[in-house]
């Protein structure tokens, strides 16, 4: 609490007033910044900022004053896409990839989701909690500013509500914004490995109205994808939620493309995530759609999958968002700095549209654009403090560094 002044900031980055809609087409190409600027945060509030000439220094104490030469200021990254909750890692699986079986050949053999729905089974919401609390702390310590959590290793009703309850904990015990996701229909449980439709029907009108009764989701998704759920679940879940206060979200387009996005867009998702496969039907829907396109491109370097076309999303006026989608099956890694690396060598995204898509887009995608992903007077959320470093680019350059000198705020 109190008051720090920090003074000549390299560059203070994203300085820009909170915007009303997420930035498309050549909006992503600028991030407003400051250089040799300063800072001045009270009682965890953002009250001032802006270049060092106009900075008197009498004004403040001493012990006030927090040199950073040399360094940056970031607000701090928005992970709209994670399942942060979950009981274990599942290395057993990377050794399986290593030695060539693909992400379906593992589901089938047990492991994927239906690996990670046993072992939530087999512990309690205590332990639970005490490992999603521990992963997410560390997610915090590495630039997280807000995030959004989802269920699905549950495949059943008590488990899911397990799920769910350890993310309502979270919420109330760490100090960033956390949206909670109820994704009942991401795998089919064996026990209706022939009978998908009853399964659907079961979460839609049995599981979906406990959830909604207790408080426990901002959204719900669906795992749209062959040999998962199809279009016509999607559209059961979507009706399952009007009138009511959440959103829907889709898992789509992951491995094959069969009218889920336009679907989804039909539908009014907030997102569509992954998107490494889209057709031209695909891409014209989400250019006319106010439907954000969630990116996970650390899922497509775990998997040896295609990359989401990025730049084709952009180019056709698309708000494209980045985020990590950590889990323990694809995506074990919560390191946002990464993605940004990926989003720029892999996607061949600038540093700039890619950060972009880590910030402001990022937090849109969790209805969070006006009160994150920019730094702005009256700003409460938390920042990044860099090492020593030569440019803006250098932080996705240098992706093996640990760029974080302080989180603030």
């Amino acid at each position: 609490m109190g008051r720090s002044v920090y003074i000549n900031i390299k560059e203070l980055i994203q300085v820009r007033a909170p915007q009303p809609e997420p930035l498309r087409g050549p909006q992503m190409d600028d991030v407003p910044r400051i250089k040799d600027a300063f800072l001045i945060i009270e009682n965890q509030v953002v009250v001032d900022f802006g270049s060092m000439q106009n900075l008197s220094l009498q004004e403040f104490n001493s012990n006030e004053i927090i040199d950073v030469r040399g360094k940056y200021i970031l607000p701090a990254f928005c992970d709209a896409h994670t399942h942060t909750v979950f009981a274990t890692s599942r290395e057993e699986e990377f050794v399986d990839k290593i030695m060539g079986l693909s992400y379906q050949e593992i589901a089938e053999k047990g492991g994927g989701i239906l690996n990670s729905a046993k072992k939530i089974s087999e512990i309690s919401e205590d332990e639970l909690f005490s490992k999603a609390y521990h992963r997410l702390t560390k997610q915090i310590n590495l630039g997280l500013g807000a995030i959004e959590i989802k269920s699905g290793y549950g495949l059943s009703l008590e488990e899911e509500l397990k799920m769910l309850r350890v993310i309502k904990k979270l919420k109330a015990a760490v100090d960033i914004p956390i949206k909670s996701t109820f994704l009942g229909l991401h795998a089919i449980p064996l026990a209706y490995k022939n009978n998908k439709a009853s399964f659907v029907k079961e979460v839609v009108e049995s599981w979906l109205p406990k959830v909604l009764q207790e408080g426990l989701a901002d959204y719900v998704d669906i795992f749209c994808e062959t040999n998962y759920f199809d279009c016509n679940d999607l559209i059961q879940l979507s009706n399952a939620i009007k009138n009511t206060p959440v959103k829907l979200k889709v898992h789509v387009n992951q491995f094959t493309t069969f009218g889920g996005v336009s679907e989804a867009v039909n539908q009014n998702a907030l997102t569509v995530d992954h998107l490494e496969e889209l057709n031209e039907t695909d891409l014209l829907s989400l250019a006319k759609s106010n439907t954000i396109a969630t990116l996970l491109p650390s899922c497509s370097f775990y998997l040896g999958i295609p990359f989401a076309p990025a730049k084709t999303l952009l180019n056709n006026g698309v708000a494209i968002a980045l985020s990590s989608d950590y889990n323990p099956g694809s995506s074990p890694s919560y390191n946002l700095f990464f993605v940004w690396a990926l989003a720029c060598v892999k996607m061949k995204l600038t540093p700039e549209q890619a950060f972009n898509a880590l910030t402001i887009n990022a937090a849109h995608a969790m209805e969070l654009g006006k009160s994150h992903g920019s730094i702005f007077k009256g700003y409460q959320g938390k920042l990044i403090l860099t090492n020593e470093i030569p440019s803006f680019a250098y932080i996705p350059y240098a992706y093996g560094e640990n760029h974080v000198d302080k989180i603030l705020n």
